[in-house]
């Protein structure tokens, strides 16, 4: 099985929807997986996802409201197999903390995407519109990741 972490700033938008729509993908599709996510930064530590996401998720079919964020941790570099920044930022961020010898791999989340942007947008100081534009983004993520685990395991 799997363990992914999936990073963004703050761990109320964007990895928290990451985390939410693979999970019931990956259902969907029989993949088993263990996902979290998490932030570089700390300002929402144990608050739940920001409300317009859970919203704009659960017209879709995925809870996002048990999620509780939190910041990315030492020990997340060697206890999960993939670190999936939701933009390059982040993936910055993370490149930029993790030990030379950890055991995750780092990537961009919708580098395993079909889509025309390597960058999950922040939604957070825009409309309802920005957040399903990240809903769509991050289904295709989740479509090309899971491709991704199924042809790493044959």
């Amino acid at each position: 099985m799997k363990r992914i972490l999936f990073v963004c700033l703050g761990n109320i938008c964007r990895s928290p929807a990451a985390e939410g729509v693979l999970l019931a993908k990956a259902r969907e599709r029989g993949v088993k997986v263990y996902i979290e996510s998490a932030g570089t930064g700390a300002w929402h530590v144990g608050d739940p996802p920001d409300p317009r996401m859970i919203k704009a998720a659960a017209t879709r079919g995925y809870d996002l409201a048990y999620q509780r964020a939190r910041k990315v941790d030492p020990a997340d570099f060697y206890e999960f197999d993939y670190l999936l920044a939701m933009d390059l930022a982040n993936h910055t961020d993370l490149m930029e903390l993790a030990p030379p010898n950890r055991s995750a791999d780092i990537r961009l989340f919708l580098d395993f995407a079909d889509c025309e942007t390597r960058e999950t947008p922040d939604p957070y100081y825009g409309g309802e519109g920005g957040f399903e534009r990240v809903l769509d983004l991050i289904e295709l993520g989740a479509a090309g990741f899971l491709d991704h685990l199924e042809d790493e395991s044959e």
